[in-house]
């Protein structure tokens, strides 16, 4: 029997396959084994917006989330391109999060797809390797979809670790091994690493997380500033947060991150459109009016800035959560090349469901 330490800490993160598109095969089994685009109409190459997400099918031709679609139909025209259900979507999350939660340990639902579990009672890795088994089966029997796990002492490294296989994987990251696994990796593995954080990287001859683990760290904070600490820290598998129970819904966002910087605005107020979209589809799920409105946008080198309004009285009107969105982006636009768009509401009329967070 593998024996019990009381002190190591086992963290299990859970992330769904191609949520989105999953679904719709699960509604669909038509759609099964063919490439599934989830976003705008793109009108025969034509059309404005952009892609929430896509199968593996359609990722084998170079389709990925936040692509403009007219760019994912010259890619592969022939994909069924499917406008999103955010509600059904909703639904389904939450018949996952509650298979989750009904093992009665410590969850933290981060995004509409992910939730970590501390499952660091069980004592061992290998007990928490036959419940990740029994909870991809549970899933995969009752629901029909797939998910990755990734296994390992802290939250940064299941979440990478989950990303390994997949899709329909298991990664188990144990503490003996934990600098091998990550050492081989590129940089740009360590969530929030983007490509221009990947150039900068590169120019220092950093290149994989061991060589980010041993460069000076002087001349990194030199380079990166606070946020070099941080990268430090990822690089050597540090990170003590803990899971986090959420008991009721305090706000719902939503996010996405472009595959390539832009500033063009033909992706970027399409995207504001989809995230706001996506907002309201949760509201009216839950049945909640809300009065404040978020808007978050990070520019390249990590900047990030966010802008809020309140409203004079609750509402889940979507003309009315759109404008505002598109006003708040408007302010805070100012020509620099985007990496990433946000949308949180908050101040809940009836905040009685969970907290979802989605990086598309």
């Amino acid at each position: 029997m593998v024996p019990h330490d009381p002190r190591q800490r086992i963290i299990l993160h859970l992330d769904m396959d191609s949520f989105y598109a999953s679904v719709e095969v699960r509604y669909q089994p038509g759609l099964a084994g063919k490439p599934v685009v989830i976003g705008a109409d793109p009108k025969q190459g034509k059309g404005r917006g952009v892609v929430s997400t896509c199968s593996y099918e359609a990722r084998a031709f170079g389709v990925r989330s936040a692509m403009p679609v007219s760019q994912a139909f010259v890619l592969c025209p022939h994909a069924i391109f499917l406008p999103p259900d955010f509600a059904k979507y909703t639904r389904t999350s939450a018949e996952v999060m509650e298979i989750l939660g009904s093992y009665g340990y410590p969850l933290e639902q981060v995004s509409i797809d992910e939730a970590f579990l501390d499952v660091s009672p069980l004592g061992n890795f290998e007990a928490a390797r036959t419940l990740a088994g029994e909870i991809k089966a549970t899933i995969h029997r009752q629901l029909g979809l797939t998910c990755s796990i990734g296994i390992a002492p802290s939250k940064i490294v299941a979440k990478i670790a989950s990303d390994v296989k997949k899709p329909d994987g298991l990664m188990i990251v144990e503490p003996a091994v934990l600098h091998e696994f990550l050492d081989p990796m590129t940089v740009r593995k360590i969530p929030g690493i983007g490509k221009k954080t990947e150039t900068a990287l590169f120019d220092l001859g950093i290149r994989t997380i061991g060589d980010l683990a041993r460069y000076d760290i002087q001349v990194l904070i030199g380079r990166f500033g606070r946020g070099a600490v941080l990268l430090r820290q990822v690089s050597l598998g540090i990170d003590d947060s803990e899971v986090v129970a959420r008991d009721g819904m305090k706000s719902i966002s939503r996010e996405m991150t472009f595959e390539t910087d832009t500033d063009s605005i033909d992706a970027l107020l399409p995207a504001v459109d989809t995230l706001a979209d996506d907002v309201h589809a949760a509201l009216a799920d839950g049945q909640l009016r809300f009065r404040t409105l978020t808007v978050k946008v990070r520019f390249q080198g990590f900047v990030t800035r966010t802008k809020s309004h309140s409203l004079p009285h609750y509402s889940r009107d979507p003309a009315l959560l759109r404008s505002h969105a598109h006003a708040l982006f408007r302010e805070l636009y100012n020509g620099r090349k985007i990496r990433l768009i946000g949308i949180r509401v908050s101040s809940f009329e009836k905040p009685d469901v969970q907290q979802t967070t989605l990086p598309l």
